[in-house]
């Protein structure tokens, strides 16, 4: 591929420079183009395509092909179960957190149960100049 598209790059910068590429597309959509084309037997191809006003230049073609179902199902539940346990975890951070605020000063914890809004209300309109 790199010697097909005439790159400039090493293979290990190559996801530096796609998450550079679709960055631009972000922040400067008038300047950067990211087109994904869908073929019906689930071959696809995304182009990075930049305008200079006068003449759009293609940047970088990255080919990409559909997996088989049992390979998608087994990313969907690596990443399920990665947020879960991660969730999990951050939940019980909370909880101790709760336990702590609990034992070491409880009204702040009565008022972080109320909500966010309530609290930062009552907090902005004691400290307002």
């Amino acid at each position: 591929m790199r010697n097909e598209q005439k790159l400039m790059i090493e293979f290990p910068e190559y996801p530096t420079i796609l998450i550079k590429m679709l960055n631009s597309c972000i922040k400067e959509p008038q300047s950067f183009l990211a087109v994904f084309i869908m073929e019906k037997d689930g071959r696809g191809r995304l182009d990075f395509i930049q305008n200079m006003e006068y003449k759009f230049i293609e940047l970088l073609s990255c080919n990409f092909a559909a997996s088989d179902e049992e390979a998608i199902r087994q990313q969907i539940t690596y990443r399920y179960n990665s947020l879960k346990s991660k969730l999990a975890i951050m939940q019980a951070r909370l909880q101790d957190i709760n336990n702590l605020v609990k034992i070491k000063n409880p009204s702040l914890l009565l008022q972080l149960q109320k909500g966010p809004n309530m609290a930062s209300t009552s907090f902005q309109k004691s400290f307002k100049p």
